[in-house]
């Protein structure tokens, strides 16, 4: 249907049903029944809103939920327009909002939402009504492309980006002044203007708490605020992956900054040298998070990165961690022990943390005395007495270590093992009965061994302390709403037998393919889990760790014992549907590079 044809008025309830049923989404019989209900009722609510409230399944295959954005897609394709899930994180809301008055679309009921030199496209949850498309033409002298939307996206967004674009206006009028200095280049300019940004200005404030409700929405782990030349721009990494965001003027940017650094404690003032600090806040749903603050002096100002924390990761069991059950067997085997060194090994954000805080919160009981020594204290948790390290004051690692240990602990854990004096402090704790946890960086389980010979700890400390080793990599997960099964292709046949390779694991006959739909925004994508890598430090693992040891023979041994690389840990997950094989080539090293 063209709407087009169709005169000017508002969607009706009726009209939406009677369309439903001729489509063969819903029965005769059940539209009836709510179009009685609703005529006693009257109302002003969207149709399209009313229908999803019902939740009914659709008759047409594969019988999808007829939930408010199914509906949306189907009745642009009814009335002949493009469909658009409005994507917050790809709109321009200082641009949109130029287009015309937050009056003006709450009027009609209209959300631009993309500006270029030709066009302006415009969403509108009301098809037939086209009156403001002959009144925008003449003004905005561009073409205007009309999108249906969802009725609740337009009513919520309408409202927010107008008022985030108000605050940034405002806010970058206020302190014009003070736009473009940076740390290095504009120096010069200093003297010029003594009016500053008030960090509390309630346009900051509004701006600053848009930003952490929208990360916090999508499943950001990092928010990075970067200056430029220019502009400051705003990326989210997700899933392990950066996406750019938004662009602020640069005086508003350096307001942000300097809310944010004021609320995480941090010296205002200073911008020369990096800081560290902490927020704990609530999610819209009321949920605590704790972000985590670094700042960087850059050529362009101040650069501040805000890591997120969520504390859902503490009552995640081992298998939502992505540990298999000999996974789970191996690893327990090695934290039950009384006393030694268990490490994880992995480059930064391969999750080493959030597995030792899983493991320490089940094994933090009334009767045990857990403590850590961190830099910094990643998520405060109550179970744990933690300390962190502060370099100011000559508390190391080692000093923090030789500090717990005349807190009578049972458990201790080390943020990590960077030098010769904190691993000596850890082998000195699990030689007098305590179970000491820590992590390394290296590539794979084996490596860690010659990695503390190579420290200058000696082979027969490693021998007599070190119960095992354990590698990780973080993977993608497909998304569970849009993967889709594919027979193995022969390109894949030959990544699959790279993988596998020495290992005769069963080749599937499927694998399961990344396609992006809404839920992980076009990705194909959602969240994150582990494949691991155990190194237990047997008998005659022990025999071979010497001065002169061979990594390649330790390995060789570790796999006849069991142990299975990180690429094979993958691609039993590739197997399973969970991941794709090109995530797990991208992200697990061959064992002979490890």
């Amino acid at each position: 249907m063209d709407d087009k044809s169709v005169g000017e008025h508002r969607l009706a309830l009726t009209e939406v049903l009677q369309w439903m049923v001729e489509d063969g989404l819903v029965a005769a019989e059940t539209a009836d029944v709510l179009k009685n209900e609703r005529r006693l009722h009257g109302g002003k609510i969207h149709p399209l809103i009313v229908i999803a409230d019902q939740k009914w399944r659709s008759l047409q295959a594969p019988g999808r939920l007829l939930v408010l954005e199914p509906l949306t897609e189907w009745l642009a394709a009814r009335v002949g327009l493009d469909y658009l899930h409005i994507d917050p994180l790809k709109i321009d809301f200082t641009g949109v909002a130029e287009v015309m008055s937050s009056a003006y679309a709450a009027r009609f009921g209209i959300l631009p939402v993309q500006v270029t030199t030709r066009e302006v496209v415009i969403a509108t949850a009301e098809p037939f009504v086209r009156e403001w498309v002959e009144e925008l033409r003449p003004i905005l002298r561009k073409d205007i492309r009309r999108v249906l939307a969802s009725p609740d996206d337009i009513g919520r967004y309408l409202v927010e980006f107008f008022n985030l674009a108000k605050s940034v206006k405002k806010a970058a009028a206020r302190g014009e002044t003070t736009a473009g200095l940076s740390s290095f280049e504009q120096l010069v300019e200093l003297g010029k203007g003594n009016r500053q940004f008030d960090a509390n200005d309630q346009h900051i404030v509004h701006i600053v708490d848009w930003l952490w409700q929208y990360a916090f929405d999508q499943r950001a782990s990092d928010i990075h605020i970067e200056p430029r030349r220019d502009l400051g721009i705003v990326r989210f990494r997700i899933d392990g992956v950066l996406h750019q965001v938004y662009q602020i003027p640069m005086a508003v940017m350096n307001a942000m900054t300097s809310r944010i650094k004021l609320l995480g404690r941090m010296d205002v003032i200073e911008k020369r040298r990096p800081q560290d600090g902490r927020i704990k806040t609530r999610t819209p749903g009321g949920q605590e998070v704790e972000l985590r603050l670094s700042t960087l002096p850059t050529a362009f100002g101040e650069k501040l990165v805000m890591r997120i924390f969520d504390p859902e990761v503490l009552v995640r069991d081992f298998r939502a961690l992505g540990f298999s059950e000999d996974d789970q067997g191996r690893w327990k085997q090695m934290t039950a022990s009384p006393n030694g060194i268990v490490l994880v090994t992995g480059p930064t954000g391969s999750g080493k943390t959030t597995t030792l805080y899983t493991t320490l919160k089940q094994l933090a009981t009334p009767e045990v005395n857990v403590c850590t020594i961190e830099d910094p204290i990643e998520m405060v948790e109550s179970a744990f007495n933690q300390m962190q390290v502060q370099h100011s004051i000559d508390i190391s690692f080692a000093e923090g270590v030789r500090a717990l240990m005349r807190q009578d602990p049972d458990i201790v854990m080390i943020g990590e093992i960077r030098d010769l004096e904190t691993a000596e402090m850890a082998v000195q704790a699990a030689l007098t009965g305590h179970l000491v946890l820590s992590t390394l960086h290296t590539n794979d389980a084996p490596a860690a061994l010659t990695r503390l010979l190579d420290l200058g700890v000696p082979a027969y400390l490693i021998n007599s302390t070190l119960l095992g080793v354990m590698a990780q990599r973080l993977v993608r997960t497909l998304c569970p709403h849009c993967k889709k099964a594919m027979p193995i292709s022969d390109e894949q046949r030959a990544v699959w037998r790279s993988l596998v390779a020495p290992w005769k694991a069963a080749e599937p006959a499927q694998v399961w393919q990344p396609v992006g739909c809404l839920e992980c925004r076009m990705t194909g994508y959602a969240g994150r889990v582990g494949i691991y890598e155990i190194l237990l430090n047997s008998v005659e693992v022990r025999r071979m760790i010497t001065p002169q040891m061979e990594v390649a023979r330790v390995r060789d041994q570790a796999y006849r014992e069991g142990m299975r690389p990180l690429r094979i840990s993958g691609a039993m997950k590739v197997a399973q549907g969970i991941t794709s094989l090109e995530e797990i080539i991208k992200v697990a090293p061959p064992a002979d590079e490890a």
